[in-house]
């Protein structure tokens, strides 16, 4: 097993519309500063914020598999496809690019915050497929609430998200000195991004904004620990290390 812990200030940065809508990015595009590259087929990560309201345009999309999850506010999405839409907090976009689509959005407030992620399958099949979007509420993603946690599965079993890569998406949120064991499996990787408190796992500790890559070699147990006085929430997405198809080089 191997942890990597990535400060902000090991992250790239970016913005739309003039500043209104801000980004730290744990993996952003090729000459944009993050240390991070990709982890297997999570090729692309950015945490968006708009205090009112910003805007990005139409602009095109091939190929890669592109969500974007709420937080708080809400996320409006159209498309080449005829597509207009809303998600609330806790709701997901999720757009397969296939053999093209261009699409506009907008991030509302007040205080929206919410992630745009891009996921990689076998792009030279992908570009062959017809492109779709779908999206889900909150209420039709699973949630386990047990004593000291909530575990939210955005994708994955029991959700109704269905992507070609092989990734899971997971919003956690554990209380003040509480944990939860999260299984890894052999040659995964568990990548973790702070949103909320400070916390450990498996003894390395991190910070609020920090970027955490648990790398497994072999079978492995994530123990993911909230600090005392914290409330620890976590946006994490599970991924193979390898894939049995070639990567796009960023």
């Amino acid at each position: 097993m191997n942890i990597q812990v990535y400060k902000p200030s090991q992250q790239a940065i970016g913005q739309f519309d003039g500043g209104k809508i801000t980004e730290q990015k744990p993996i952003g595009f090729p000459g944009e500063g993050s240390h991070v590259k990709r982890v297997g087929p999570l090729f692309y990560w950015a945490w968006a914020k708009a205090e009112k309201a910003g805007y990005i345009p139409l602009h095109p999309h091939q190929a890669f598999e592109i969500i974007t999850y709420v937080i708080e506010g809400k996320a409006e999405h159209g498309d080449t496809l005829g597509t207009k839409s809303t998600v609330g907090p806790g709701g997901i976009q999720i757009m397969q690019t296939g053999s093209g689509v261009s699409h506009e959005e907008g991030f509302v407030g007040p205080n929206m915050e919410g992630f745009q992620i891009w996921f990689e399958p076998f792009v030279k099949e992908a570009v062959k497929r017809k492109p779709s979007y779908t999206q889900f509420a909150h209420e039709e993603l699973p949630t386990e609430v047990k004593e000291g946690y909530r575990l939210k599965t955005v994708i994955g079993e029991g959700s109704p998200v269905q992507l070609v890569a092989d990734v899971q998406l997971f919003d956690l949120e554990i209380n003040d000195g509480e944990s939860l064991e999260f299984p890894v499996p052999d040659n995964y990787c568990l990548a973790m991004l702070a949103i909320r408190g400070n916390g450990a796992v498996n003894d390395t500790d991190f910070q609020h904004k920090d970027f955490i890559v648990l790398t497994a070699y072999g079978k492995t147990n994530a123990l993911i620990e909230a600090k005392k006085g914290e409330k620890l929430r976590l946006i994490a997405i599970l991924v193979p290390t390898e894939v049995d198809y070639p990567l796009y080089r960023k």
